[in-house]
């Protein structure tokens, strides 16, 4: 299975042509879940575990792997279902999020799936895991669960949303009040990690769930006459989303005359190294990765200052 990654290079190409590979994989029984290839460092049978005291119930024990030590959780127990049967064949999904390297166990890994974000839909509403889902997409008239793994990060270990005291510029904070910007991101954690750090700063905050949604919202401001890149601060938006991801928004965006001065912020879990390579190429202005207030706030009164100075 390692092999199916040794190719991650070449998937670099998909950026800014809305297009994703999945790792599909079950849980157990016969549905099928995925989660984005990009956040994926490998897959391997599962090793031994080593408990550890005072652990979360869905955190399974640690591993170490490749000369560090892992924490590994059980996908299925984290969003609701029967722990993983470890009498059963299992393997390790080990993922990078937000610059922390994690392990999933999961039962049977499938394969690897290419397709277009436009293919990639919001869950339908309802009650059950589907609170533990970012998307959903058909593959052989079979639905695949797309799960939210940085909601399963958040509950397992909580994402700290203060700002540090010493780092705000209280002249900015005063200059922040009443500016605007727009988040686009399909997950509620990292929306509502936003929102408290722009909230906090005084910062007008509108709220788009995917590109598709966030682009619509632009150019209806831009039709009905708003100078869009002096109304909005900024656009701060997620990569990987339903329908049209971060990238595929970047380049519409930088495509529309009315829209292309816009200062687009690319806030991901996705790897840094990876994002900072592509930031570039799709003509993003900077890049950060999530659940880091301190840093947000910085980024934010960077670009007043950038502003202000510019007037």
């Amino acid at each position: 299975m390692a092999s199916m990654l040794d190719a991650v290079d070449q998937r670099t190409k998909l950026v800014g042509e809305n297009r994703l590979e999945l790792l599909m994989f079950r849980l157990g029984g016969m549905q099928m879940f995925a989660i984005n290839v990009f956040k994926v460092q490998e897959v391997v049978m599962l090793p031994k575990l080593n408990l550890m005291p005072h652990r979360h119930p869905s955190v399974a024990g640690v591993t170490h792997f490749r000369g560090r030590t892992v924490p590994v959780i059980d996908l299925s127990e984290s969003i609701g279902m029967r722990p993983i049967d470890r009498s059963q064949p299992c393997n390790l999904i080990v993922t990078e999020y937000n610059n922390t390297v994690q392990g999933f166990m999961v039962g049977e890994v499938d394969r690897i799936i290419n397709m277009n974000w436009n293919e990639i839909l919001p869950p339908p509403d309802g009650t059950g895991r589907q609170h533990y889902l970012t998307a959903i997409t058909r593959v052989n008239d079979r639905i695949v669960e797309i799960i939210d793994v940085e909601k399963v990060l958040a509950e397992i270990s909580p994402y700290d949303t203060t700002v540090s005291d010493n780092i705000i510029d209280k002249d900015l904070l005063t200059l922040a009040k009443g500016l605007e910007v727009l988040v686009v991101d399909d997950s509620s954690v990292g929306l509502a990690q936003c929102r408290s750090t722009l909230d906090f700063m005084g910062i007008t905050v509108h709220e788009a769930t995917d590109g598709k949604r966030g682009l619509e919202k632009l150019k209806k401001w831009a039709d009905e006459g708003e100078i869009v890149p002096e109304k909005l601060l900024m656009m701060i938006t997620d990569a990987e989303m339903p329908e049209m991801d971060g990238y595929r928004l970047t380049r519409e965006v930088r495509e529309d005359p009315r829209l292309k001065d816009l200062y687009i912020v690319l806030h991901t879990s996705l790897s840094g190294s990876f994002n900072k390579a592509m930031v570039q190429k799709v003509g993003c202005d900077d890049f950060l990765s999530k659940f880091q207030p301190d840093k947000l706030a910085s980024l934010i009164q960077e670009r007043i200052r950038s502003v202000v100075n510019q007037d």
